[in-house]
């Protein structure tokens, strides 16, 4: 019996294309043969609304999972970013790839940019990027950046804005590093769970034997453990990307997990971040136990204020 050609689902965007054919050398290194599906989601159709007003779970994620129950696909390549914080019990995270560097980035086709210049203008769809730049760069303005990182640049070389805040992964994968003016620190601008990594999901369903040579050939274990660390972190936050929390794990020399999260308010004026270690084995319980911490020292009221602001229940 001839083994499945593994059918990968991937958004249809360059950056999630060049992510799902790094991930389909590395099944094909491991021996096993792929083909990449591409589909539209919610969140590449509607961008005429920020992601906060489209108030869906998963708008990045949700067409790739229905073809994961459907069985039209084997596995779906996300951003593990965009993954929701709670996968459906259908479904699992069977691997997250080497994490790229973590760090956001200001890029501008200005090759003098200067982040500290009164009155700037600087594009980005992120909450959470909004709330730290009204924090630490009070001086800038900031304007909504939809749309796929191709999209965006064509609106900075339009003169929308003068600079774009990304992540540095997807601006190094598509080649724009000639582009970055400003490496932001993670001490100040701590990434969202996930970022800089890929997440690979499957059905729960899918053969026993094939899910671990998936893992196998593509799973990398310090990420891992790091990414179940900041997931809890953000399951016990009840909080998407629309929520401006964060979260960033690292491993010690002694291979302990340190998880520095936290939540920032819309206007930036409050800021709560907890930082502690645990044993790599206790990384899901550190990611509640930061959470906790924060949801306690004023996080709660600041969630609830957000929720008040934009009209939630």
């Amino acid at each position: 019996m001839s083994e499945p050609i593994i059918r990968l689902a991937t958004r249809a965007s360059r950056l999630a294309l060049w992510q799902t054919e790094h991930v389909a050398a590395l099944l094909n290194q491991a021996g096993l043969a792929t083909e990449i599906v591409p589909m539209q989601t919610i969140g590449d159709q509607v961008l005429d609304r920020s992601l906060a007003k489209i108030g869906a779970k998963g708008v990045f994620t949700e067409e790739l999972e229905e073809s994961l129950r459907r069985g039209d696909t084997h596995l779906a390549v996300h951003s593990a970013k965009d993954v929701q914080s709670t996968i459906p019990p259908d479904l699992e995270l069977l691997a997250f790839l080497e994490r790229e560097q973590v760090n956001d980035v200001v890029i501008s086709l200005q090759e003098n940019f200067d982040i500290t210049r009164p009155g700037i203008l600087l594009g980005t769809s992120s909450t959470r990027r909004k709330a730290l730049l009204r924090r630490f760069y009070p001086h800038a303005n900031t304007a909504e950046a939809r749309g796929n990182l191709q999209t965006r640049v064509r609106k900075l070389e339009e003169g929308q804005y003068d600079a774009l805040v990304l992540a540095y992964a997807g601006v190094h994968r598509m080649g724009y590093d000639h582009l970055i003016r400003h490496v932001l620190p993670t001490n100040q601008f701590v990434p969202p769970v996930g970022q800089g990594s890929i997440a690979v999901e499957s059905s729960r369903f899918l053969d026993n034997e094939l899910k671990q040579r998936i893992k196998q050939a593509l799973d990398h274990p310090a990420t891992h453990r790091c990414l179940l660390a900041e997931r809890a972190f953000l399951r016990t936050m009840e909080g998407g990307c629309s929520i401006p929390s964060f979260a960033l794990a690292t491993l010690t020399e002694g291979g302990d997990v340190r998880l520095h999260g936290g939540l920032i308010s819309l206007s930036g004026e409050e800021y709560i971040e907890y930082t502690q270690s645990a044993p790599a084995a206790q990384a899901e319980g550190l990611g509640m136990a930061v959470a906790e911490y924060v949801l306690g020292h004023g996080g709660t009221a600041i969630l609830a204020s957000i929720r008040e602001q934009r009209g939630e229940q």
